[in-house]
């Protein structure tokens, strides 16, 4: 140590290593620049690779395609590949649809007059039964019995009258000799009144009892279908029971209650007056499969303040016994005929901002947009007044893609699919799908 080394000397020496000597035998220098220099390569490539995948993607559509509305793309740059059909000329009919309820027109619950024994069931469950049929029998001896006892009563009050009637004549005969006073000839006169009396309610008896021997064979009050037998043979039955023995409903004709919103009423009342028969079609719980065909018998005399509707009444002729009682069917009311209107698909309608509008497609497979004026839509088909013509071809699917000008490859829907043209069907020919109801 020097003589002149100070305390903050040595602290001075300590803190800069600069300023110590280095032994002879150091290690020699870290490359730590060449691992800084591959890291920054790594991480240049895989912001390249990340910035490179949202470009693609975006001028791409999601099939692959490259879409018209990519980066730098022009309209008609890219080929969309579309479902189309051709628009025809026809007749469109106009459905109004409701949700119906089979109903028979006549219901009866059979029940006994008389109380008796039930002794014989003479239908089957479910069997078709003609007015006058058979239906069942309740044991008849005790009624018999009654008449038997009606007809003896009145064969004594007979007997008794004219021997009243013999003693009438004698009174007038000593009345006439001055034997017997005016009072006894009027007292047997009175007898004989009263035997008439008599002898006439001994014949109601009569009828009655008679009345009852025939109320012990039940027979069918309408014809129709009978349902499951409610009391079986053997059972005492009585004309005050709440359940009857059996029911039997009217199915043929059978009708089918169905509501329709009161803004529809004024065009099929107008109808209704003027004596023109509606046609009336019943559709499954599905409204896929047309079960019968019908007609409009009435409409309701108010509309019902709480849901804005108003009941309607159709009749079928049901001799195939489709429809059944209680039964939940769409019914498609058809209330006028569009003539010669343009017919497309309903899934070629757009609306927008625009309106309503169709892509059209040219000649050389270039789309251009159409503005519409939509006369009637009825399910999968629509009816255009104005803004297109028969025979020009519209996409049905893959619109969404499209913008006007845009370049397509068109494809025709496979037969029997939801897309497949449905403006090739007849106009007066039935709808396989008539689905929602007109648009108004």
């Amino acid at each position: 140590m020097a003589p002149y080394d100070t305390v903050d000397a040595r602290q001075a020496r300590a803190a800069s290593p600069s300023a110590v000597s280095l032994p002879s035998t150091a290690p020699p220098k870290s490359r730590w620049w060449v691992w800084l220099v591959v890291v920054g390569l790594i991480a240049a490539g895989v912001w390249y690779v990340r910035g490179r995948a949202p470009q693609a993607a975006s001028s791409a559509t999601p099939g692959g395609v490259p879409g018209p509305g990519g980066p730098g793309a022009a309209p008609g740059s890219f080929v969309v590949p579309v479902v189309v059909a051709t628009a025809t000329k026809g007749d469109l009919p106009v459905f109004y649809n409701g949700l119906g309820t089979v109903t028979a027109l006549n219901t009866v619950t059979v029940r006994t007059r008389i109380d008796g024994e039930l002794i014989n069931v003479a239908f089957k469950e479910g069997q078709f039964v003609k007015q006058g049929d058979l239906l069942a029998e309740i044991d008849s001896r005790p009624y018999k019995v009654q008449l038997e006892q009606a007809q003896g009563q009145l064969a004594k009050d007979v007997a008794a009258r004219k021997d009243a009637e013999v003693n009438l004549e004698r009174y007038k005969l000593l009345f006439k000799e001055g034997v017997i006073p005016q009072q006894q000839l009027d007292t047997q006169g009175a007898s004989v009144g009263q035997f008439d009396g008599a002898i006439q309610t001994d014949q109601a008896n009569i009828d009655n009892a008679k009345l009852n021997i025939a109320y012990c064979r039940i027979t069918a009050p309408i014809s129709g279908r009978v349902g499951l037998r409610l009391v079986d043979s053997g059972n005492m039955v009585h004309a005050s029971d709440a359940n009857g023995l059996l029911v039997i409903t009217e199915v043929q004709p059978i009708a089918v209650v169905f509501s329709l919103p009161q803004d529809q009423l004024p065009a099929v009342y107008s109808r209704l007056r003027k004596g023109q028969e509606l046609s009336v079609d019943a559709y499954d719980r599905d409204n896929t499969s047309k079960i019968a065909v019908g007609k409009l018998l009435t409409i309701d005399n108010q509309i019902d303040p709480t849901t804005g509707t108003y009941k309607l009444k159709s009749i079928f002729s049901n001799t195939d016994n489709s429809l059944f009682p209680n039964q939940f069917v769409n019914v498609h009311l058809l209330v006028d005929t569009k003539k010669n209107v343009v017919i497309v698909p309903t899934s070629a309608i757009l609306r927008g901002a625009q309106g309503i509008y169709v892509f059209a497609v040219g000649p050389d497979n270039t789309v251009k947009v159409r503005n519409l004026t939509v006369a009637e839509s009825n399910g999968n088909v629509t009816g255009i007044a104005k803004g297109l013509s028969a025979g020009e071809v519209v996409v049905t699917d893959g619109q969404d893609k499209l913008q006007d000008g845009s370049k397509v490859e068109p494809r025709t829907a496979p037969s029997g699919s939801a897309g497949a043209s449905s403006a090739a069907t007849p106009a007066n020919s039935p709808f396989a799908s008539p689905g929602g109801g007109p648009a108004r």
